[in-house]
């Protein structure tokens, strides 16, 4: 399938993320290559090279750095992408946001700043899909 016709980034995913579940918590800084889905709790810093997706139930303390980034969850720290971050709107963001390309769900709270390093400037969109 050709990247361009996906329009979020968990659209384009290839293969399994690693999973951190509800009820996980995990101190200190996270790194690697592969995507990550956090649906339980991380207080420190990460480099990752994948998508970091945090769930509705996922929470984030520090800063995120990672290719994507798809917030769902709370995060009180900075996030850096060097791709794409989307920010669904059960997102509560305290702290800034930059990456290629920022997508705002009506509803999201950010509290901070968002600085685009890409082209193009910050979107809305209105989330129509479900995730079951």
């Amino acid at each position: 399938m050709n990247d361009s016709f996906s329009r979020r980034v968990r659209d384009r995913a290839t293969g399994p993320a690693t999973l951190i579940s509800e009820g996980c918590k995990i101190s200190g800084t996270v790194s690697g290559a592969c995507d990550f889905q956090i649906s339980g709790e991380i207080d420190g810093d990460c480099e990752l090279e994948g998508t970091v997706t945090l769930t509705k139930k996922g929470s984030w303390t520090g800063t995120i750095r990672a290719g994507n980034v798809i917030v769902a969850g709370r995060v009180e720290g900075d996030i850096v992408a060097n791709g794409h971050v989307e920010i669904t709107e059960s997102a509560r963001i305290t702290g800034t946001v930059s990456g290629e390309a920022i997508a705002v769900a009506e509803g999201a709270v950010v509290e901070g700043v968002m600085r685009t390093t890409g082209n193009s400037g910050p979107k809305e969109f209105v989330e129509k899909r479900q995730d079951n």
